[in-house]
């Protein structure tokens, strides 16, 4: 049997969760610790991605051509009404990560008016409409050589992260313990019950009025689905040896799980009798910084990388962290798979 390719968003259309710096770690430990092909695509126009796992002399050589081979590349077809990919990928290895990327380019943000434009042709089932909307599905047709693809994207619900997550089987969500991240999954729920409607409806549209039924094999109903979250530990004091949250964050972690079932769970999971929660990410003080001055993943950072006292136990423990979370991520894509 050859290997099942899991495409996978880690999203939430808010921001400042420490997104990037965990789909990198996760990313990280799929190949370290449990010897997986993974390949993570950087479809943030910030691209923080790109800038953490490569280091800056190779960034100055993809950015220093004229036109840079980016992921940039890949979009631009589409915005010319052609749809056909380049032959090579803009696939780059990270050294230390040793994970595979598709870099991050910053003029990305640009398509977005052109695919917003396109997705009112695609909702009314005009092809290139369609074509443009699903181009992320072409490029995974191009990439199922790995056993993970994993999208960074920022934190909106604009075009390029509708095709994303169109696009995507699965998707993750990390939070952060405060109100603007309660109120931010009722907006992935309305977003993406739209969105699928809306693509199925074009599709069946473009359908009927087409015999080739180029589109009619995307199951839609069986396309991102939510597969749990990840928490940032949150400000807490110690009671008799017990740590306990701060007054001010308990009500709101009180509420997660039922807004996270009411939202997410019930919505998107396919198998819903399972633990959404996948891990809660450890305060790590200074290790995020010494992580991205070095471009190496945390839980490698050595004494080279300015690691040093308390550090070195920060570091092992978030190994022993992050070799869990992305056991429990891969076990929570089998369950909804």
């Amino acid at each position: 049997m050859g290997v099942i390719m899991r495409p996978v968003s880690i999203f939430n259309n808010k921001g400042g969760v420490g997104k990037t710096t965990l789909l990198c770690n996760i990313a990280s430990s799929l190949s370290v610790h449990h010897n997986k092909s993974v390949l993570v695509i950087d479809a943030d126009p910030q691209c923080n991605a790109t800038s953490y796992v490569l280091p800056n002399s190779e960034i100055e050589i993809i950015y220093k051509p004229r036109n840079p081979i980016t992921i940039k590349t890949l979009v631009d077809p589409y915005k010319k009404g052609k749809g056909n990919l380049p032959e090579i990928l803009p696939i780059k290895q990270s050294p230390n990560f040793m994970f595979d990327i598709i870099v991050g380019d910053p003029r990305l943000a640009l398509a977005e008016d052109f695919l917003a434009r396109d997705w009112f042709d695609a909702r009314a089932g005009e092809e290139r409409g369609i074509r443009s909307t699903l181009f992320i599905i072409d490029i995974l047709k191009r990439c199922e050589q790995y056993d993970y693809v994993i999208f960074d994207v920022g934190p909106s619900l604009g075009a390029i992260n509708r095709s994303v997550l169109l696009a995507s089987d699965f998707f993750m969500v990390p939070m952060a313990s405060d109100i603007f991240s309660l109120q931010a999954l009722s907006n992935i729920r309305v977003a993406l019950e739209e969105w699928k409607e809306d693509i199925k409806n074009g599709i069946k549209r473009y359908n009927n009025r087409n015999e080739d039924g180029e589109y009619s094999n995307i199951d839609f109903d069986e396309k991102t689905k939510f597969i749990g979250y990840v928490t940032q530990q949150y400000t807490a004091k110690v009671v008799e040896g017990i740590r306990v949250p701060v007054k001010a964050y308990e009500s709101i972690i009180r509420k997660i799980p039922s807004r996270i079932k009411a939202n997410l769970t019930s919505r998107f999971a396919k198998n819903i009798d399972f633990e959404p929660k996948i891990g809660e990410v450890p305060y790590l003080q200074s290790m995020v910084p010494l992580s991205q001055i070095a471009n190496k993943p945390i839980f490698l950072l050595k004494s080279s990388d300015g690691v040093v006292g308390s550090h070195f136990a920060k570091v092992r423990e978030f190994d022993k962290f992050v070799r869990e979370l992305s056991e429990r991520f891969m076990q929570n894509i089998e369950l909804q798979a």
